[in-house]
């Protein structure tokens, strides 16, 4: 109190106080009703002083007050400010927020299919759009003060990280960065490089949450709490907490219960409908369905709660399972309500499409207060179900987890099923970076006393596992920077190619490699010392056990040398012999997932023909599309067969067989077995080994024997000696050429692409040449092979639709890869179009092979996809949604997002292709509107 104070103490406060109202804070902080926290103000006052910032804060901290506070520094200054999101939903959002606060006459919205008020002060954007801006040198950075990277983590992304790293680089200097991240482990490491490359920069991390969370294990009828006592801050302790010894007791006590089928009644066959019941019986613990985990949620006071689960259909089917449970989690009053958002945020969407859409059934689960979140949503759909759950009118939703990527759509409590997930090539537990993400959700701000991270038990579940996962509260942040032919025209029109190069190396990527080759120098360093023991190890008084050594080694290598040869031999036999099938075939496939008989549906890609996966001739030889006695239809390669392959018998194909009927496949599968199930195939014959008749094989055996230290009593001692040296020598060497390959490796990959652009004629030294300038026009994963097709009228002469259709293979990647059927696409134009698309990209993956350019290092054109060109050329031919839809067997949200897609890059080659004697600019344009329309036209958020 301020009696408690010495007059000078007084004096010290009063005089803080009143250098305080002279700040810009000051007035800033009166537009909350909540006081800042200490990071923020400090953040705040950092921006004030005139530094960049870095705010790394778990999610729901309210880091995104210090971009807030840029956007009110740039109008008391009269500069710009651009607000920049890595999705166009997060855009929206903010968008929203700001002209809710500022008016919509000073507030923007640029998000590449969204424009709104491109002049204003205050701009929201996509970073694509910035990156874009930045290359193209648009007036609008004129006056351009403060930028904000919200979600600046997303540089780790592997697809599009590299946009992020080109802002940051790219920016003026005048220009003030605010970054706003997630809580990763080297805040510190990113906020020394954003200092090098952007000037003084203050790093502020924050790990406490405004909410505590509690973390729980719902186990049967039981809700374990799952560390002892404490509530999680956020803080480093979180990681020290003890976990509940209940839970570990019920662990052990499960875990070492083991299952015996006997258990069964005896005679009962398990049927479909059985088997999640028999699951759930081999544990002693019931498992709760998911109606009636919200029905527990709901009598703990724990509703509103987002439930995630890694699977759209499990999405979807779970909002069916509490429909059909008769859950009601709204009253007469929330229901009406309810209905008036909806229709009200529908009523744009033509009634013909509505049933196609579902709409009924997804009323009736939101007039309940349930539903779904996931990308294959209609994105109208989604921001309702966001507006509904924000405001308290569905308090369930079950999500996917791109809904914890930024979207301010926080519950009471999160709910995991399980702490595995599908990464994209195996089940994989999810990381303590994942697991902070989803939970971050709970607990909101003002609302909540605390937040609720609820794990259902699962057979198996670790509970020192899950602590691990929960008390790890950050994850390092990992360059993805790559460059592209697109950004190098660009760096080379601007800058030429030395100043380039430089600006490259500068990139996080090359501060992050060239911080880690310090512990690689130690190590090799070490692994010296370590090599002159080994050497006196193996030192020999007979003679040099060296050079005895060596000679061991190159018999050992050629013997491996000529096994492979061998191995080599076989494959190209086995090659050969695919060209020998024909449809009807019976063959027997040795060894792999495919083991065993098989029938030949389609005996490969005769010249000409269209493939069965991308839509056109494969370059790697035949692929025979079979059906195995498993019933699974496959496309095998010569990979399949390591010795040639032969016909045993001969089937015939009933013309009315579908290989995606199970019923088809399950009738021709077992006619395959009844016809050639006694066959039992010959083993091949084994060759003669090479070994045996090599001359340089032979010589090394003299040589190795008339060594004076062959007849040595130690040889073997010596022998092991010598092996641990030549180990750790070959180690060292690598290590030594990691250093190498670390050291200026952007620039290095920057000289390839640049080497390979000045062979296609598009750089010539410092000078962008006209197809050079076209490139640069182009941004996107294809942006060599788009510029191509320009280059060589590909797509002249196509009408709108074929164009949308050639152009969806530039954008378009199929969530799994379909070998049983080909593609569908369009006759004619398209298709040929369509062809000549596949060959020049198979020029360029080989010229990318000569020049060196990895596609496995994310940096190359890979092949176009086929997949989604009839989808585009029905929609662009004015077709009916159910029945493109239908046809595409695609959900709608997918269908918007990739027709969005199309339109964007539609745009690019309307601006780049030339205006004169072509015709594509203006059908590209015309395509652009064909595809805008109805069910992709009101969708607001791409």
């Amino acid at each position: 109190m301020t009696e408690d104070l010495t007059p000078a103490e007084a004096y010290a406060a009063a005089r803080a106080r009143n250098a305080e109202q002279a700040t810009a804070l000051a007035p800033f902080r009166e537009l909350y009703e909540f006081g800042l926290d200490p990071f923020q103000i400090e953040a705040c006052q950092a921006l004030e002083a005139g530094k960049g910032v870095l705010v790394a804060a778990p999610t729901g901290s309210g880091k995104t007050i210090v971009g807030e506070f840029a956007v009110h520094l740039a109008l008391l200054q009269g500069r710009k400010c651009f607000y920049t999101t890595p999705i166009k939903a997060l855009s929206n959002q903010k968008y929203a927020d700001l002209v809710k606060r500022y008016g919509p006459g000073k507030v923007g919205l640029l998000t590449g299919d969204n424009s709104v008020n491109g002049d204003a002060p205050i701009i929201v954007m996509t970073t694509e759009v910035l990156r874009n801006m930045l290359y193209a040198g648009s007036q609008a950075l004129s006056g351009l003060g403060y930028v904000v990277m919200d979600e600046v983590h997303y540089l780790s992304d592997r697809f599009r990280g590299a946009v992020w790293e080109e802002v940051i680089i790219h920016l003026p200097e005048s220009v003030t960065l605010v970054s706003l991240s997630a809580t990763v482990s080297n805040a510190e490491e990113f906020g020394d490089w954003l200092d090098t490359v952007r000037g003084d920069t203050e790093v502020i991390v924050s790990e406490s949450r405004p909410v505590p969370l509690w973390q729980h294990v719902l186990a049967g009828r039981r809700m374990y709490d799952l560390f002892e006592e404490e509530t999680d801050h956020g803080g480093r302790a979180a990681s020290r907490r003890e976990v509940n010894p209940d839970l570990m007791r019920l662990a052990r006590t499960e875990n070492t219960r083991t299952y015996n089928p006997r258990e069964r009644r005896r005679g009962k066959m398990v049927r479909e409908a059985d088997r999640e019941r028999e699951r759930r019986q081999r544990s002693r613990i019931w498992t709760p369905g998911r109606p009636e985990v919200i029905e527990r949620l709901d009598a703990e006071g724990l509703l509103p709660a987002i439930t995630f689960i890694f699977s759209r259909a499990a999405c979807e089917a779970a909002v069916q399972q509490c429909l059909y449970a008769g859950l009601r989690l709204n009253d007469d009053d929330a229901r009406q309500r309810v209905r008036e958002i909806v229709e009200e945020r529908t009523a744009s969407i033509p009634s013909e499409d509505l049933h196609v859409l579902g709409y009924y059934e997804w009323l009736e689960a939101l007039e309940r207060g349930i539903a779904a979140h996931h990308a294959g949503m209609l994105p109208t759909f989604k921001e309702v179900v966001e507006e509904l759950f924000v405001r308290g009118l569905v308090k369930a939703v079950f999500a996917t987890e791109t809904l914890a990527l930024g979207i301010n759509m926080p519950a009471r409590s999160v709910v995991l099923e399980k702490l595995v997930k599908w990464n994209g090539e195996q089940h994989a537990d999810i990381t303590p970076g994942e697991y902070t993400q989803l939970t971050g959700r709970a607990g909101r701000r003002g609302i909540d006393v605390e937040g609720h991270a609820v794990v259902l038990w699962q057979r198996g579940l670790d509970p020192g596992h899950l602590a691990g996962l929960a008390g790890t509260r950050t994850y390092p942040l990992r360059s993805s920077f790559k460059p592209s032919y697109n950004m190098a025209v660009n760096l080379v029109d601007q800058f030429g190619r030395h100043r380039s190069r430089e600006l490259l190396e500068t990139s996080f990527a090359q501060f992050q490699a060239d911080r880690s080759v310090v512990g690689i120098s130690r190590q090799v360093q070490k692994n010296e010392e370590g090599l002159q023991g080994y050497q006196e190890g193996m030192t020999c008084h007979l003679g040099d056990f060296e050079e005895y050594a060596r000679l061991r080694r190159d018999l050992k290598d050629r013997e491996t040398e000529l096994a492979k040869q061998g191995a080599a031999q076989r494959r190209a036999q086995a090659a050969a012999s695919l060209e020998r099938l024909k449809t009807g075939d019976v063959i027997h496939v040795p060894t792999g997932k495919f083991a065993g008989l098989a029938l030949v549906l389609d005996p490969g890609i005769p010249a000409g023909r269209t493939n069965g996966h991308r839509g056109f001739e494969h370059h790697d030889g035949p692929r025979p599309l079979v059906l195995t006695a498993e019933r699974q239809v496959k496309r095998l390669a010569s990979i399949d067969f390591p010795v040639p392959v032969e016909a045993l018998e001969r089937m015939r194909i009933p013309k009315s067989f579908n290989p995606r009927s199970p019923q088809s496949r399950r009738d021709l599968a077992s006619a395959l077995r009844t016809k050639a199930g006694h066959i039992n195939p010959e083993r091949h014959r084994r060759d003669r080994s090479a070994a045996a008749d090599d001359r340089e094989i032979a010589r090394l055996r003299t040589a190795l024997r008339a060594h004076p230290c062959h007849g040595c009593d130690e040889r073997e001692d010596h022998a092991r000696w010598a092996e641990r040296y030549h180990r750790l020598q070959r180690d060292t060497r690598q290590l030594e050429r990691r250093i190498e390959g670390r050291t200026n490796t952007i620039a290095r990959t920057f000289d390839r692409i640049v080497a390979l652009l000045t062979e296609l004629d598009y750089l010539r030294g410092d000078d962008v040449t006209d197809n050079g300038k076209r490139l640069a026009r182009l941004y996107g994963e294809l942006d060599l092979l788009a510029s191509e097709c320009l280059r060589e009228g590909v797509w002249e002469g196509l009408n709108p639709a074929e164009l949308a259709a050639c152009v969806s293979a530039l954008v378009y990647e199929a969530r799994q890869a379909d070998d049983a059927v080909a593609p569908k696409l369009p006759t004619g134009k398209a298709k040929a179009a369509l062809g000549e698309m596949v060959r020049i990209w198979g020029r360029l993956d080989a010229l990318e092979e000569e020049f060196k350019i990895n596609q496995a290092e994310g940096v190359g054109q890979r092949e176009p996809d086929l997949g989604f060109a009839w989808a585009a050329y029905q929609w662009a031919s004015d077709k009916g949604l159910d029945e493109v839809l239908r046809e595409a067997e695609m959900p709608a949200g997918d269908f918007v997002r990739w027709c969005k897609q199309v339109i964007d890059v539609l745009g690019q080659i309307a601006a780049a292709a030339p205006k004169e004697n072509s015709t594509v600019s203006k059908n590209a344009r015309k395509a652009v509107e064909s595809l805008l329309r109805g069910v992709v036209a009101y969708s607001s958020v791409g």
